[in-house]
Formats: structure tokens, sequence, C-alpha cells
């Protein structure tokens, strides 16, 4: 693991993840985002199809970059992330824990969050040959204690929606 995926890692860790949901917290002036009231909201919305639509067009712009770059670097992509994967996957489960369990989330929220965090740390892995987007911006949300779960509008065009 890169040193830089480490990192970012470890500022994950820190972080008091869903602490500032419903809040203004972290919301720059400048910012456009649409902020939601409650875990059912947030809930309906990473579940719905324009997310896994915005999340999965995220992945292939960004992997569409790493191929023009460099084909056989791209091609460890799935070997990357296997590795990441047993290291985020129980991550996860532990910085979500009590959050899942004081608000009887789903796991479809599990979920999302695991592909969050595996989507960061596979953008730090190839940050080399193309700068980190759409999942390091989602790690700026979990970082400032909100939930990145919607979209709003035709990706990239529109609004990211947060609890």
């Amino acid at each position: 693991m890169h040193p830089r995926t480490k990192a970012m890692l470890e500022e994950l860790e820190k972080a008091n993840w869903f602490s500032q949901v419903g809040t203004m917290y972290g919301v720059k002036q400048s910012c456009e985002v649409i902020i939601l009231a409650s875990w059912q909201e947030a809930i309906e919305q990473c579940s719905s199809i324009e997310w896994e639509n915005a999340i999965l067009e995220a992945q292939n712009q960004y992997c569409e970059r790493l191929c023009e770059r460099s084909t056989e670097r791209f091609n460890q992509w799935n070997e990357v992330a296997v590795m990441l994967k047993a290291i985020t996957i129980p991550f996860v489960q532990r910085k979500i824990e009590a959050v899942v369990g004081q608000n009887n989330l789903p796991t479809i929220f599990e979920n999302m969050v695991q592909w969050d965090i595996l989507g960061v740390c596979l953008e730090s892995e190839f940050a080399d040959l193309y700068p980190p987007g759409f999942f390091a911006s989602n790690a700026y949300w979990y970082t400032n204690g909100h939930f990145p779960c919607g979209w709003l509008g035709d990706f990239p065009q529109g609004k990211l929606i947060i609890y």
C-alpha cells in the first residue's frame, strides 16, 4: 500500500464519522450540496439508481483516465482492489458499527460506505497517474462527520447530496 493511502486511512481513522449529519458543519459557502434531515432520507438516496449511476460513472471516468495514461498500471486495478478490500472491509465495519446499531441502518448503508472507502483508497493508489477526484471528495465529507449519499443531476454536472 502506498504511503499516501496509509495517510488517508489514518485521517479517516481519526475522524468522527456521522457526527455532523444533518448540520452545516464543514459546508463552505461556495460548496453546492444538498443537506438531508434524516437517516430515512439518506438511506432512500443511497439506495437510489441515481446515486448508483453517479458512483459508477465517477469510477468509470477515473478508470478511463488511468487507462489512457498507463494500460499496464490500469491492468493492476483489480489486484490492488483485492489487496485494499482486505484492509477496508474490517476498517469500515468497525467505523460504522455504532451508527448502524443506534439507527438500525440497513445493509445498503454499509455497502455504500464500503464502496466509498474502497474508492478513496483506489484513487489514492493511482494518484501518481491521475489525481483523486470523486471518492476523495467523499472522504472530505466522512472526515467532517457527514454521509455522502446521493446526486441530483447528470454526473458530473449536478449536486452532491449529503446527510
